[in-house]
Parts: C-alpha cells; sequence; structure tokens
C-alpha cells in the first residue's frame, strides 16, 4: 500500500463525511476530470478537496508552471502531505465556503476552471448548497467546472439531489462515462455557465 494511499484510508476512518473515499482516485480519473484546465495563457485554476493530490498532479503537469494553482483542502493532515508533495500549489486549510474570500485575499477574482473532489453525495442539502453557491461565485460564463460521482451511489437521495440541483443552477451539464479503472468506478460531470435567475445572482 502506497503513502498516499495508507494516509487516505487513515484520514477516512476518522472522519468519513468529509474524506468521503477509501482511496486516492485513479490516473485515469484524473486526466478525464482535469481536461478543462487550460492549454495556454496563465490560468487561475481552483481545487477543491485534493486529498494526497491525485488531481493534483494531473493539474500541475498540463499547467507545466503556468498560473496560479489554488488547492482548497479542509483536512490539515491532508494539505500538509499535499503541500510538501506539491510545492507550487498554493494550499490552504480552509473551508470551500470562502472561495471568494480566497480569492479575493490573493487579489483574484474568478477562477478559469475549478476541479472538485469534493465527497458530494455525503454532503447534506445544506451543506451541498453552500459550497455549489461559492463555486457559481467565482464563475464567469466561460468557466469550467468539474467534479465526479460514484457510479454506486448515483440513485442514493444526496447524490440525485446534487445532479438535480446541477441542472437546474447551469445551463450545461455533460455527464461522462463511467471510468471503471477507478475504485470504485466513477463518472465526471462536466459543467458551465451558471444560469441567472431573476434577481441578477447565479443559482436556483
Amino acid at each position: 500500500m502506497t503513502k498516499d494511499t495508507t494516509l487516505f484510508l487513515g484520514q477516512w476512518l476518522r472522519s468519513p463525511g468529509t474524506v468521503g473515499a477509501v482511496a486516492p482516485s485513479s490516473r485515469r480519473l484524473a486526466e478525464t476530470v482535469t481536461t478543462p484546465v487550460p492549454q495556454q495563457g496563465d490560468p487561475v485554476i481552483v481545487e477543491l478537496g485534493p486529498g494526497t493530490g491525485a488531481f493534483t498532479a494531473e493539474i500541475q503537469r498540463r499547467l507545466n508552471g503556468r498560473g496560479h494553482h489554488l488547492a482548497v483542502e479542509i483536512n490539515p493532515a491532508l494539505a500538509s502531505f499535499l503541500s510538501d508533495r506539491h510545492p507550487k500549489v498554493d494550499v490552504v486549510v480552509d473551508d470551500a465556503a470562502r472561495l471568494p474570500e480566497l480569492l479575493r485575499e490573493r487579489g483574484l477574482d474568478k477562477a478559469d476552471a475549478i476541479v472538485s473532489g469534493l465527497p458530494w453525495a455525503a454532503f447534506s442539502e445544506e451543506t451541498q448548497t453552500r459550497l455549489l453557491d461559492a463555486v457559481v461565485a467565482i464563475m464567469t460564463p466561460h468557466t469550467a467546472f468539474t467534479t465526479f460521482a460514484y457510479s454506486f451511489a448515483k440513485r442514493m437521495r444526496p447524490a440525485q439531489r446534487f445532479r438535480h440541483r446541477l441542472h437546474t443552477t447551469f445551463e450545461e451539464v455533460v455527464v461522462g462515462r463511467t471510468v471503471w479503472g477507478n475504485l470504485p468506478p466513477a463518472f465526471v460531470y462536466h459543467v458551465r455557465r451558471p444560469r441567472i435567475t431573476e434577481a441578477g445572482s447565479a443559482g436556483a
């Protein structure tokens, strides 16, 4: 068992509601969920719930030294591990619901791409709403938001609630093919263009 897998499993045993998985995501899933990272320019990439860095490593490979990569991890042990492994990444121990404030503190406004490793199906409706509102707040009509879900959980009520919320919050929600090589198998949501309500704000 690798060091990151051991750490991930240990943190899951301590706090399954925030870690949400028993093992890091696979390279194949990482490649799929990070496809929106721009190939040119100096983009602002926000990563939510990076864990031990399966997605982080692929984002860094795609950026190749460009842009600003902010990784928001609420678990201090995982954040420390991530900082040591990826010193070029701006790792912060904080609640992802504070995304707008975290960007402003860095002189940034919006993100070009948001990559999420958060366990949405493990969250309450209130937490899902709070986090998704924060994601919407740092998006432009051109920002890409990707996240994943485990195939076995898609019929669970929290997972269905999250999927419904995606469709009511965004104009474009594309469900990718199942990545069978992941443990457990997972699929990716590719999301763009927050809807604008009558009050002039995004979301539903």
